[in-house]
This record gives structure tokens, sequence and C-alpha cells, in this order.
């Protein structure tokens, strides 16, 4: 899938409200200032049947069934968009990817070794970045933006979120992957922007056109 694989794959995780988008639109600007070509998709993916089938029917799915369908949208991501651009020696910067797995499924309470398990053959991220805050900063920002979905709903959700992907974090270091955990409770989008943009390694890849899959909004 990935074998002859010479891209780099930067994942970008955080609790819902954290300001995850707003930050991805900062690092697009700051790449692009920078002279580096990227190519950026979403997680499910927007475009494709599958990942479009769960971003619809997702909401009326909950634990085991929501897993696996996640999965099954992330293997057909992964055959038709990473894979390819990972072996075409391309930047892949992913809106959400493994460890908003490992967080919201299991805030629904599905075991870690299921997850692990669906999840075994996922290409590891070069790089995950998982973005924090404090709990009443992302409650704060939750309350501005408005409820859009059940994971927004509990008023709890913050704080579990944080903690969650803590240990996220911890996992996917322990699996091999370069992980960079920022918190964002004080500072700006283009501050956060740039500490991801240091954190690419300046080495040049194969392609220098970028095929873009729009980011959505803050989900």
């Amino acid at each position: 899938m990935t074998e002859d694989r010479t891209g780099f794959f930067v994942t970008i995780d955080g609790p819902s409200g954290v300001g995850k988008s707003t930050t991805i639109r900062e690092l697009r600007t700051v790449l692009s200032a920078r002279h580096i070509p990227a190519q950026w998709t979403v997680e499910p993916p927007r475009g494709d049947f599958l990942g479009d089938f769960t971003r619809t029917h997702g909401p009326q799915l909950h634990g085991l069934a929501l897993a696996c369908l996640v999965a099954a949208a992330r293997y057909r991501h992964i055959e038709t968009t990473i894979g390819p651009a990972l072996s075409g020696g391309r930047l892949l910067v992913s809106d959400r990817y493994l460890a908003s797995t490992l967080v919201l499924q299991r805030a629904e309470g599905v075991p870690m070794d299921f997850l692990l398990l669906l999840n075994d053959y996922a290409p590891k991220p070069d790089l995950a970045v998982i973005l924090t805050a404090a709990p009443g900063t992302i409650a704060g920002r939750i309350a501005q933006s408005g409820i859009t979905h059940r994971f927004r709903a509990d008023p709890d959700a913050p704080a579990l979120e944080v903690e969650l992907y803590r240990d996220a974090a911890n996992l996917l270091k322990d699996r091999g992957s370069t992980v960079l955990v920022i918190d964002t409770t004080e500072l700006t989008p283009s501050e956060v922007a740039h500490r991801i943009a240091d954190a690419i390694p300046s080495v040049r890849l194969a392609s220098e056109n970028s095929a873009t899959t729009p980011t959505p909004q803050e989900t």
C-alpha cells in the first residue's frame, strides 16, 4: 500500500473546539509563503462516496458500528489518497487521522485494543500534531461557535478529550511517530501554524504539484 513510501505524512488532531480548522488554514498560508508544496486532505474524506456516507450517516451510529465505519472510510482514504501521496513523494497534511479515532471512539466506550486492531494496517504519520488547550478555554470556544454535533453537547467533553488526546499522543509516540503537542490556550493560530511548519523537515519532495481537498469547518 505504501511500501515505497517517500513522502512525509503530517496529521493534525485535537479536541473539538480547540481551533484545529483555523490553525490548518494558517498552516496553508505559512507553507505557501515558504514555497513548500503540500497536498491537503481530511477525514472522513470529502468527495468520496464512503467518506461522504460516513459524514452523513455516522451521527446515527455509536460504539463498535461507528468505529468500523470510520475505519472502512480510512482504508478507502488510504487507497485513494494517502497511499498514492506517500508513494509519490509528496508532503501530505490530513485534518484528523488516527488520534481522533483513539479519542472519539474511546469516549463512546470502544476498547483500545479493538481500535488498534482495526487500524493496524493504516500508515503511521511521520509527524502527529496534537492540539490541546485548557478545558475551560475549549468550552468557551464551543460556546461561541455553537453545538454542531453530539461530541460538543456534553459539558464534560472538553476535559475528557484533553485527557484522551494525551493518552493518544503517548501511544502514537510509542508506536514510532514523532508527536508534537501544542497547547493553544495562549497562542494565536498563526503562532501554532509556524510551530507546525518548523517541525516539518526541510526535505525535497518529489512532486511540485499539490492536489487539494478542501479543509472542512471545525467538526
